[in-house]
């Protein structure tokens, strides 16, 4: 490669990591700033880390946000992991172009969309049947499940695709129950893929916003829409405070699965030796 063009390169690639980094950088700097106006530098300070951990409506939208991300990861592994296995082992069975496309339509359908038709059918099984009572945590719940299972859907059948079938044919030859070679043979293999989707699902639930402002009511507030609501009210520095930590949480999460592949592949070489 030319000297010119790797120069080229090399400064686009710099350009690019800049645009992205150098903002995340500055918002963490100005969350030790002593000032109320977050453009002006005040000082150094931690006053508004203070004031973060002292607000009781932060914790609990956190919690819900944590609450609502568990049980979403969850389900939505459980249901996912099911529709995968269908859609890569059971390659014939009635209505399954349907079921395919209802799988992946959440992939490609906006989330307003997604949220909007979701409020529908909310008010109208209340009107229906009386259920929900009021839009909240459940509610929540569900339309993240709705839309993360075909994320997990996709990993488990992608997993699948690139196994072969040879050690759960030759169980079932051998006189095994199905629900035996699945339970002792497929879900083993899959779990790398269901911990993955697992994460993804939990990751999407935890940082959705749009879906979560439609299907949600009083008192259901997570913790991007209490970010979104205190942002609209103008540039906070507390919100940089909650930014920063978020930040340092999920980049100590990063070094520590890093950290233990690392290990994992070490035992690995040193077992293989």
């Amino acid at each position: 490669m030319k000297p010119g063009r790797s120069r080229f390169l090399l400064g686009v690639l710099c350009f690019g990591f800049a645009f992205l980094y150098v903002p995340i950088i500055l918002m963490m700097v100005y969350s030790f700033n002593y000032s109320k106006l977050v453009p002006v530098w005040g000082g150094f300070s931690t006053r508004w880390y203070t004031t973060l951990l002292e607000s009781e409506e932060v914790w609990a939208a956190a919690a819900l946000s944590l609450k609502i991300a568990l049980l979403n990861a969850t389900f939505a592994t459980l249901l996912g992991t099911l529709a995968g296995i269908a859609l890569a082992r059971i390659h014939r069975f009635r209505a399954r172009t349907l079921f395919t496309g209802m799988i992946s339509a959440p992939l490609v359908m906006p989330e307003v969309i997604t949220g909007l038709s979701l409020l529908l059918l909310f008010i109208t099984l209340n009107q229906q049947i009386g259920w929900p009572a009021q839009r909240g945590i459940s509610t929540i719940t569900i339309a993240h499940i709705t839309f993360s299972m075909a994320y997990v859907a996709i990993i488990i059948q992608s997993r699948l695709a690139g196994t072969a079938q040879d050690l759960e044919e030759a169980a079932l030859d051998l006189g095994a129950k199905p629900f035996r070679v699945l339970w002792d043979i497929t879900l083993p293999q899959l779990t790398p893929g269901m911990a993955a989707g697992w994460l993804l699902a939990f990751t999407l639930s935890l940082d959705d916003l749009v879906i979560a402002s439609f299907v949600s009511g009083p008192g259901a507030t997570t913790l991007p829409m209490l970010i979104y609501s205190r942002i609209r009210l103008g540039l906070r520095p507390d919100i940089n405070a909650l930014a920063t930590l978020i930040i340092l949480t999920v980049t100590i999460g990063v070094l520590i699965a890093g950290w233990l592949m690392i290990r994992q592949q070490r035992a690995n070489q040193q077992a293989t030796h």
